[in-house]
């Protein structure tokens, strides 16, 4: 890849941009599909331009610590809508492909859908061409748009696309909001808990060291905390820095890390039920809808089954779609992953025999939802008596570690 400056002209002004390509060919045709303007002159740079090289080191940075991969979601729900509503109009897919690469404001967004109108322009196949942003534009995207080619109903894929994106968006926003208020909590009586021990236990440290009393363990262990924070404060936020970042490199990139995360995530009071009823709201939901569009089941599951996030869930629900293969009613692979109620099985078995499978997978899907909404709802309940105890404790080794000796001290001058 090489560097080339381009310079264009648009709305009667003279622009330059900058960008990486193969060959100048490949940097015009890049050019015409981002902007809509007469390209002036294309020449090598050797270098790009300060700002875009911190520009470029920022997006190698995230994409390291695994972002920056799809599309905003938001984005995505409101560009497949506007596809639906034109193509429910009677404008062909290929006119509001166009329209939509024209009218987006998000700039991947624009790039993937000119390239698919270029790839329609050639005569390439809209599936084969979302085929190339997989990974950016999701599963479900891929599924449905090859649904809506081979059924030759495009505006009514569109819109259940449109419909499933936004479902897993709410549900993901949901399980942010849980996490929203314990995690915001903890900070704060974390915040308040460093302060304290920088600027009121040293004073209380040389009132006990003028008057050499004999400090009780609770004291000394408060002392040693200050010392660390006072001394080696940015060295503690340095190795609590290092250790997120690792993290979450580790559980991008170690597949044994990830695995054993996720298996010891889901043992945590109520972090493991969040998890669960949002990954099993998410993969009923999707899987329901991929059904009722008229999807083979196998191929269903093994699209809802990419969306589920956590590896532990993903394993045993990968087991569903190896049983269906071999002939296993979906009941009986439910029932085997041992991650559905007796309830669910029967109504899902009750789907199989009576031919209604997709209505009752809907009941399975508004069960998963009630459970996840439940949990959210009453999230401060949940976390309620946790974080009493941590301010307990807190407030405990405070008051026994300043308390202790000054009681100790009034014993001393009174005899």
């Amino acid at each position: 890849m090489k560097n080339f400056e381009v310079e264009y002209i648009k709305n009667g002004k003279r622009q330059k941009m900058f960008l990486k390509a193969n060959d100048k060919i490949s940097a015009q045709n890049i050019i015409k599909n981002q902007k809509s303007g007469t390209i002036v002159k294309v020449k090598e740079s050797k270098s790009l331009p300060i700002s875009e090289q911190f520009s470029s080191i920022k997006d190698q940075i995230i994409k390291v610590l695994g972002g920056g991969g799809k599309v905003k979601t938001p984005n995505l729900v409101a560009a497949v809508r506007q596809l639906a509503v034109m193509t429910n109009a009677g404008i062909s897919i290929h006119d509001s492909i166009k329209e939509v690469a024209n009218s987006s404001e998000d700039k991947r967004l624009k790039d993937i859908f000119s390239v698919m109108n270029d790839d329609l322009n050639s005569g390439l196949g809209l599936t084969e061409s979302v085929e190339k942003f997989r990974s950016e534009l999701g599963d479900i995207f891929v599924a449905m748009i090859n649904l809506g080619e081979n059924t030759g109903n495009m505006a009514d894929a569109l819109k259940k696309l449109a419909a499933m994106l936004q479902g897993v968006w709410d549900n993901q926003q949901k399980f942010k909001k849980a996490m929203r208020y314990p995690i915001t909590i903890i900070v704060a009586i974390s915040v308040a808990f460093v302060v304290l021990m920088l600027y009121v236990v040293p004073k209380f440290k040389e009132i006990f060291d003028e008057l050499g009393a004999d400090l009780p363990l609770p004291t000394k262990f408060l002392f040693s905390i200050e010392n660390i924070l006072s001394n080696y404060g940015f060295v503690v936020l340095g190795i609590i820095i290092f250790i997120i970042i690792a993290f979450k490199y580790l559980y991008k990139r170690n597949l044994e890390f990830k695995k054993g995360w996720d298996r010891i995530v889901l043992k945590i009071y109520l972090i493991g039920n969040i998890i669960f009823f949002s990954t099993m709201s998410r993969f009923t939901l999707i899987f329901t809808e991929l059904v009722k569009s008229g999807i083979p089941i196998a191929d269903a599951l093994d699209t809802a089954i990419k969306m589920v996030d956590n590896y532990t869930l993903k394993l045993k629900l990968s087991t569903v779609k190896i049983a269906v293969q071999q002939g296993v009613s979906l009941t009986d692979a439910f029932r085997n992953t041992e991650l559905f109620e007796s309830m669910l099985i029967q109504m899902i078995s009750a789907g199989e025999q009576s031919g209604s499978l997709d209505s009752m997978l809907g009941n399975v899907s508004d069960y998963y939802k009630m459970k996840f909404d439940d949990i959210i709802d009453n999230i401060s309940s949940y976390v309620e008596p946790i974080l009493l105890f941590f301010m307990a404790g807190m407030i405990l080794l405070l008051a026994l570690g300043i308390f202790m000796p000054m009681w100790d001290l009034g014993k001393a001058v009174k005899s």
